[in-house]
């Protein structure tokens, strides 16, 4: 088992040409609303992969309540765990998508913020393989039911995005670190740390919490830093972008996922970065994310030199 704690929104997207400048007005194509938020997409992404998963968090008493936990309920998600909240509305995120797949995207967390670490009780902790977090929710509430899960001995995975000045983390309180390379280096920069390249930062970091610091980094792939020293990478894998609206947050479901069922770390970072690029296929956030059948596949694909 898996617990998720962290947003749910509801994203609408409108696909154009280019991104607009400020000030400016772009006329835009065909528009998508869907269910996100960076925890509900990491939630869906672990269960399709095969993980029991629970999520927590909270929803307003609004009409895109709903809409906002389809996928979840629909993918066997149990969201018996989600608060819905008097007088607020549900997160959205507002989305826009240039012709490269590439993406602006401004959320509004309403009911998101009241997400409360009580709600997540100690035997649910206890029966967990792994808790997954990320920063849409309060960030105290975060660490405080990180701190909690630790003392139970639940593996703490944190997705530290998206990371504001005034997000207040406990590194020390998590197990794996998951960012990408602007949050790697805004994180080096608090702990003081240095390093010439993402695999010197990372393991820099790892030392200096004792942790693993796992970086995404785009088309060059990811990689894992610990505090030992050691530092695992894996490429991308070579697909046409059409939107990568949540692609990171598939790549921390099945990484979670992954290591919960077992997987090796070098093994669960090749399965995220599989279900990461088919993510990137298609449009949307849940709705574009494979199951495991399709990582396998493209994985096989790879291992036999076929172009995907």
């Amino acid at each position: 088992m898996i617990t998720v704690f962290g947003s749910i929104n509801v994203d609408i997207s409108v696909a154009a040409q280019r991104l607009p400048q400020p000030g400016e007005t772009v006329l835009g194509g065909q528009s998508l609303l869907s269910p996100g938020g960076k925890g509900a997409n990491q939630a869906h992404a672990a269960r399709r992969f095969g993980a029991e998963v629970r999520m927590v968090g909270a929803v307003g008493d609004d009409a895109f309540a709903a809409p906002g936990l389809q996928y979840l309920a629909g993918a066997g998600v149990d969201i018996g765990g989600v608060a819905s909240i008097p007088g607020q509305s549900t997160g959205m995120a507002l989305i826009v998508l240039d012709a490269a797949g590439e993406n602006t995207i401004v959320v509004a967390p309403g009911a998101n913020l009241l997400a409360s670490a009580d709600q997540v009780s100690e035997q649910e902790l206890r029966g967990s393989g792994a808790l997954l977090l990320q920063l849409e929710t309060d960030a105290g509430a975060s660490m405080a039911l990180a701190r909690r899960a630790r003392s139970v001995g639940c593996k703490v995975i944190m997705n530290a995005s998206p990371l504001d000045q005034g997000a207040q983390l406990d590194p020390h309180a998590i197990d794996t670190l998951i960012v990408n390379h602007d949050e790697l280096r805004q994180l080096a920069q608090r702990a003081g740390v240095q390093g010439a390249t993402p695999a010197a930062l990372a393991t820099a970091l790892a030392r200096r919490y004792a942790n693993e610091v796992l970086v995404t980094l785009g088309a060059q792939g990811a990689l894992l830093a610990g505090a030992d020293g050691g530092v695992l990478s894996v490429p991308a894998f070579d697909v046409k972008v059409i939107d990568s609206t949540g692609a990171g947050d598939t790549f921390a479901g099945v990484f979670a996922a992954a290591v919960a069922d077992g997987a090796g770390r070098r093994q669960a970072l090749t399965y995220a970065s599989a279900a990461a690029a088919l993510a990137c296929t298609r449009r949307g956030a849940q709705a574009a994310q494979p199951d495991r059948r399709e990582i396998e596949q493209l994985l096989a694909r790879q291992q036999q030199g076929v172009s995907t």
